[in-house]
């Protein structure tokens, strides 16, 4: 892999979730061993508890580091707000402890998945936007950066909400490549309006006709994932070469973390996670070459 670009992967990848009822879940040394065997030598933590509360050991084993992690908690919502920057605060102090340096936050919805999320009112949008600078204030005590993830069924999905939060907060985003799309928002066009509040990137590529019924409600979100949403990169409809390039020349240099959602059935291939990887991370590699 092209060694100046800091590539990363993640649980998800291989299926695994904190949303019940997902699909099958891989054992975390299964996945650790096959990310290090695609040469793979960081990744985020996955669900709360997957990789235990310190997973140093675990991921030393595998010649592994910690990139950071994905929290979804309520932001909306003034009854839960404490929760919420209590479990960011956990977070962030064991990615912390852990060498990561990077909170990758969701506005959750506070329902089960993310096939549901209800309308906000002036207020609750409010309340979002000052939890989220709380939590931006804890981590930073731990020193990790908080950036907030435009993702399907939160309260921050559709374009009109990605440029609402901007506007409205100083966080930077986590650009999914993925879940922008599927919410609307061209992800190399956002790149390129704000190249300034892109704070971290997932790599995702889509299927556009899946997206598109997803985005009219047609198909809930979790059964398109197990549909085949996303796919490997180079073989969707995101522009991965424009929006690397769109971040690398506006300067970012954080990680290129490779985030392929996947649903496992009871019926799917076991090596499945591990070649769609695999092909994602050649196409990456051919694409970051031209630097």
């Amino acid at each position: 892999m092209t060694s100046q670009f800091r590539i990363a992967a993640a649980p998800i990848s291989w299926g695994v979730s904190e949303v019940p009822g997902w699909g099958r879940q891989l054992d975390a040394e299964v996945v650790l061993a096959e990310m290090a065997e695609l040469g793979v030598r960081a990744t985020e933590l996955g669900p709360p508890g997957y990789l235990s509360d310190a997973p140093q050991d675990l991921l030393a084993r595998h010649g592994l580091t910690l990139v950071g992690g994905f929290l979804a908690v309520p932001l909306h919502d003034a009854g839960a707000a404490e929760r919420s920057v209590e479990m960011a605060a956990a977070s962030a102090e064991q990615f912390a402890r852990c060498g990561a340096d990077v909170l990758v936050l969701a506005a959750a919805t506070g329902l089960a998945g993310y096939d549901e999320r209800p309308e906000l009112d002036d207020r609750q949008w409010r309340t979002l936007i000052g939890t989220a600078g709380r939590i931006a204030e804890v981590a930073a005590g731990h020193g990790v950066r908080t950036v907030l993830h435009p993702h399907v069924g939160t309260h921050v999905e559709t374009e009109a909400e990605v440029e609402r939060f901007l506007a409205d907060s100083p966080l930077p985003l986590c650009l999914d490549t993925g879940h922008l799309l599927v919410g609307g928002t061209d992800p190399v066009a956002l790149a390129q309006r704000h190249p300034e509040r892109v704070g971290h990137l997932h790599l995702k590529d889509v299927r556009a006709d899946l997206a598109e019924q997803v985005r009219t409600g047609a198909v809930p979100f979790a059964a398109a994932v197990a549909q085949g949403l996303f796919v490997p990169l180079g073989d969707g409809d995101v522009d991965i070469s424009s929006m690397v390039a769109a971040v690398h020349e506006a300067g970012y240099r954080g990680w290129y973390v490779l985030e392929q959602d996947t649903a496992l059935g009871p019926d799917s291939a076991p090596d499945v996670p591990r070649r769609d990887t695999a092909r994602s991370l050649a196409y990456l590699d051919q694409v970051l070459s031209r630097w």
